[in-house]
């Protein structure tokens, strides 16, 4: 189950989310934007970053790890990585915070002695999803990442108490369809022998006419165009490479090019098309491109 990407969507719609876990949030917990940063030498990235606002006062920045797997060397990287980002960025921020989400102990790295004092510190917070409490009393954003630790027998009827909640009149309407959302995609996960029709009876709801939904088949509709645009694009831009250097070379060799050597000039792809265009000015005879055909067929 591909839990990283359940919990990465969670923080991007809401990234107060992670705030509500622990127990002294920040006064501006609403304004934290969650992204990915990169560090160029030596070349990694970070997934889970809660950046603060661009102040003029810099803020805390929050490093969060979700590790559904036992990583034996898991605080190695995450200290490794997170030091040395907040080093290269230091005159952003003025403190940092590390928040790692298990869920349960028993996946916490077994050995980390070495990180006792940054371990049972105030800045990093360790999460155990099974500690939480009784899932129907979680705020509805705190239970839709225990939903993901839930087993499949009792997963589906705790699924539609979500959906059940969700419909409340208090619960304004963009984020309805979030919990909906998010609901299908963790059983669409927990359950993925099941077709979305057989993940919607066992939900008793349709996803189809959800707002969420339709932006998502807009967005499909919208990436299949530019995908399908992208390729007429580059199929143009090598029939008319092709067509040049098929001029290009008749008037160097002075004489028309055979149905077979056009054959094999029409397989190449547009960077030995080039390379073809740069080595045919030294091309003194036929047999010059014979042989350039051949090494690069």
């Amino acid at each position: 189950m591909r839990r990283d990407s359940i919990f990465y969507r969670l923080f991007q719609q809401s990234p107060e989310l992670l705030f509500a876990l622990l127990e002294e949030p920040p006064s501006n917990a609403a304004e934290y934007r969650f992204d990915s940063v990169a560090v160029k030498e030596p070349k990694f990235e970070i997934d889970g970053v809660f950046l603060p606002p661009e102040t003029e006062n810099p803020g805390i920045i929050y490093f969060c790890e979700v590790q559904f797997q036992k990583d034996q060397l898991l605080y190695e990287r995450m200290f490794g990585e997170s030091f040395l980002y907040f080093y290269r960025n230091r005159d952003r921020y003025s403190d940092w915070q590390s928040v790692i989400i298990y869920p349960s102990r028993s996946a916490e790295q077994a050995d980390f002695h070495p990180y006792r004092s940054l371990i049972h510190s105030d800045q990093v917070h360790r999460i155990y999803l099974d500690e939480l409490g009784e899932f129907r009393q979680l705020p509805l954003g705190i239970a839709l990442m225990v939903l993901t630790i839930l087993p499949e027998n009792n997963a589906p009827s705790e699924a539609r108490f979500l959906l059940e909640q969700s419909s409340q009149p208090e619960i304004e309407s963009r984020f309805r369809d979030f919990i909906i959302e998010m609901v299908g995609r963790i059983m669409s996960y927990k359950f993925d022998s099941l077709s979305r029709e057989e993940v919607e009876a066992m939900l008793n709801i349709s996803f189809e006419d959800t707002r969420v939904y339709r932006e998502l088949r807009e967005e499909i509709t919208e990436r299949v165009t530019e995908e399908v645009t992208e390729r007429v694009t580059e199929e143009v831009a090598t029939t008319t490479a092709i067509n040049l250097v098929m001029r290009s070379l008749t008037r160097r060799l002075r004489q028309e090019l055979s149905e077979q050597v056009r054959s094999q000039i029409a397989t190449l792809s547009v960077s030995q098309l080039e390379d073809l265009a740069e080595a045919l000015v030294d091309f003194a005879s036929f047999s010059d491109l014979a042989t350039w055909l051949e090494q690069h067929s």
